[in-house]
């Protein structure tokens, strides 16, 4: 007995749904509509195969492939056995419709950024990567200027590691002497939703709030799945240096980064200071920073982490979901 391929998948699907459709629709409508078959799979994104498989097709068979591309922003994806039976045009405008009412439904939801923040201090707290204690900067909280004139200069989070956990007193010593510091900041955006149509915009203004730290990130709830989008985000991060962090709601501690940032050794003071002169929650921030220096401990109240309990009621009351 012949055992279904990703070609019948691809083709099975497509066929039975009748419009073009994204290598994650694809997959997900095989499972709906069971065209999956007794396909069996153990790697975590099935669709990234769909589209590469796609890719291939179109790019080695030119005219002659079975898939065409029907639009790139997704990447969405029809037989070409079809084309002369629908009106791709039509459908695709049905279609790209579809996906701003879905976007536009995203922003709606009942929690909104700041109840994310809870997820991921309690994140950035125990992941091994950071360690950090991190201090929400509250935008509301900064001196008034012109219009525009503090556009996206505000991160939405701010943190640092300490070593003291990490290292013997001698080292720390020894460090404090040649004028080293083994602390690191870190600067957070947070997004409930990344997609095609908010990329550019948060990742800029990621880049203009947080490329003054050590590492500065772009943090969203839910990302797309479309392979072309991680390739987009790729892109952006290899030119850019932000690094970007995918929450878990389901299990925190299963949030991860998915680009990391580029690691700037020099702090850009000069923006620091601005910060510290425009708002009064990142001039505490350096404020805590510095007496736990001196203590060579932490004292200081940065946000609070939940416990697991806590932050599982806090999760489930707000509604707070990976689910789109």
């Amino acid at each position: 007995m012949t055992k279904t391929t990703f070609w019948d998948i691809i083709e099975w699907t497509i066929e039975k749904v009748g419009t073009p459709l994204s290598a994650k629709e694809i997959w997900d409508k095989a499972n709906e509509i069971g065209t999956v078959g007794d396909y069996k799979t153990t790697g975590k994104t099935p669709w990234a195969t769909i589209a590469a498989y796609c890719y291939t097709d179109i790019n080695n068979n030119g005219e002659g492939s079975m898939i065409i591309q029907t639009s790139s922003r997704p990447a969405q994806f029809f037989l070409r056995s079809l084309e002369s039976k629908i009106d791709l045009a039509k459908v695709q405008k049905e279609k790209d419709i579809e996906i701003a009412k879905k976007e536009k439904a995203e922003t709606k939801k009942k929690f909104n950024e700041r109840d994310l923040h809870q997820i991921l201090v309690a994140y950035a707290f125990g992941d091994t990567h950071f360690k950090a204690n991190l201090k929400t900067i509250y935008h509301e909280n900064s001196s008034k200027a012109t219009k525009g004139q503090n556009e996206w200069l505000h991160p939405d989070l701010v943190g640092v590691y300490f070593p003291f956990r990490d290292y013997k007193s001698e080292t720390l010593e020894i460090q404090n002497h040649l004028s080293i510091t083994s602390i690191k900041l870190f600067s957070f955006e947070l997004k409930i939703a990344l997609n095609f149509g908010n990329l550019r915009q948060s990742y800029f203004q990621t880049v203009s709030n947080s490329s003054w730290a050590n590492e500065g990130y772009l943090v969203a709830l839910n990302m797309d799945d479309d392979p072309t989008f991680k390739d987009e985000v790729r892109r952006l991060n290899n030119a850019f240096g932000i690094g970007i962090i995918k929450l878990n709601s389901e299990n925190v501690f299963e949030s991860e980064i998915v680009f990391p940032s580029i690691i700037n050794q020099e702090i850009d003071w000069d923006t620091v200071n601005r910060l510290a002169n425009e708002n009064s929650d990142f001039s505490d921030f350096l404020k805590l920073i510095t007496e736990d220096c001196k203590l060579g401990k932490v004292k200081s109240q940065y946000d609070k982490v939940l416990k697991l309990e806590e932050l599982t009621k806090h999760i489930n009351d707000k509604g707070i979901t990976n689910a789109l």
